[in-house]
């Protein structure tokens, strides 16, 4: 090597060059060398060992080295090889320029930095995919964690950049970090809430990646895509999406569906209004003609021998409607409703069943259905309610039951030829 350089010297200054010229030209040179040979080596790393790797890596039987090469992690780390051959060779090369040795290291070790930042955000996502393939993803997501840390790690890389061009040992930053800390608590404030939250959805599982959720204040009805640091991301059923702050899933009222879904059953509740001027006693003719019904011939008979037996023990004259127990069209019609549910292969048996008058009001006699289908997907579950109520509304008239509601323009109408008013 030193005679490499004396025979370069000689010939430098054999072209007319000074000695301190000639010095400083090789110097450079050298470099200039060292620079060539360390994009060589990035070729060669990239072109030569990273395609090496990625032959490896399909060959094998594991999945995550596959993972890591979808995500560029090798080829991200390559990109340090040339730096940092250039950031310990150049104090060899030009030393006696250590001011501008000292800024080339300090380039080298921001840049190497950069890198490591680049390749560890990319070995985060390859290990939060591999995470997301198993069956524990469902039940305790780690993106929030991973965000952490991520804040973590940048934290630590921008006191290291600073220090390096500042010149300072990072504990002296490290110390200024504390009077900041309260403005440090403003700028991260939805960070810190956002984590706070994170960890309490997780360790209660309130919220999970795939629950249907609703929360009505920020418009959102739909599936939990993904929980982050900061934001929840919900697709709703119109395909939209909500962005909700990770923490108001704890300070904010929110259903969650998954209990409906884990139960195997949807609820069905909705009722319909009996006009209550249609209420009455069943006639004998009504009372044969109800048992003619398919669902109703077992109850009519035994009711009825039930009845008849009361009003014999208690010597009621039933030959009038005030004395006496008697069946009504809207108890027959009640009755008739709980075996039709009961015969539906789609409704839950053995989950809360009711048929159920509610509280009488000015708009009619409310009846309520409360059961569970066994369907929960929505276009099928709200099939299966609109059959039932087409059903119901149906065979109502056979009852001489009729449904409340608002008068009409062609009601009105009707009303008024009546009293000849056009």
């Amino acid at each position: 090597m030193k005679y490499i350089n004396t025979t370069l010297m000689d010939w430098l200054q054999s072209i007319g060059l000074s000695l301190e010229t000639s010095k400083t030209t090789l110097d450079f040179m050298w470099f200039t060398i060292l620079i060539v040979l360390a994009l060589v080596s990035f070729y060669i790393t990239r072109r030569v060992l990273l395609e090496a790797a990625k032959q490896w890596v399909k060959n094998s039987k594991t999945d995550w080295d596959d993972v890591l090469v979808k995500h560029r992690f090798f080829r991200k780390l390559s990109l340090a090889v040339p730096v940092i051959i250039i950031n310990y060779i150049t104090p060899y090369v030009l030393e006696d320029y250590p001011l501008f040795t000292k800024f080339i290291q300090t380039a080298c070790n921001i840049y190497i930095i950069f890198v490591m930042i680049f390749v560890l955000n990319s070995f985060f996502r390859a290990v939060e995919e591999i995470y997301n393939s198993t069956k524990m993803a469902r039940r305790r997501p780690i993106k929030s964690y991973l965000q952490v840390v991520q804040i973590v790690i940048y934290i630590i890389a921008g006191i290291i950049i600073i220090s390096s061009l500042l010149d300072k040992s990072p504990t002296v930053l490290l110390g200024g970090l504390g009077a900041m800390s309260a403005v440090l608590m403003l700028v991260f404030k939805d960070s810190i809430l956002g984590f706070v939250g994170g960890l309490q959805l997780s360790a209660n599982k309130m919220v999970l990646p795939g629950d249907w959720i609703s929360m009505p204040k920020f418009g959102a009805d739909g599936v939990v895509q993904e929980i982050t640091l900061v934001t929840v991301k919900v697709q709703n059923w119109d395909k939209t999406i909500t962005t909700i702050p990770t923490y108001n899933l704890i300070t904010d009222p929110v259903t969650n569906w998954r209990g409906m879904e884990e139960s195997g059953g949807r609820r069905i509740k909705r009722s319909l209004m009996i006009d209550m001027q249609s209420i009455k006693f069943c006639t004998p003719e009504m009372l044969r003609k109800f048992g003619s019904f398919h669902l109703l011939k077992s109850y009519i008979s035994t009711k009825e021998d039930e009845i008849k037996k009361f009003n014999e023990t208690h010597k009621l004259d039933d030959n009038t409607v005030y004395n006496g127990r008697r069946q009504t069209n809207i108890g027959v019609f009640r009755a008739y409703l709980e075996r039709y549910l009961r015969n539906r292969q789609d409704i839950h048996q053995d989950m809360t069943f009711l048929v159920r008058q509610l509280q009488p009001t000015e708009k009619g006699l409310p009846m309520e259905i409360y059961v569970f289908s066994k369907i929960q997907a929505w276009a099928e579950y709200e099939a299966i309610q609109a059959d039932i109520f087409d059903h119901i509304l149906a065979i109502l008239s056979e009852f001489e039951l009729s449904v409340y509601q608002y008068p009409t323009g062609k009601d009105l109408a009707r009303v008024g030829k009546t009293l000849g008013v056009e």
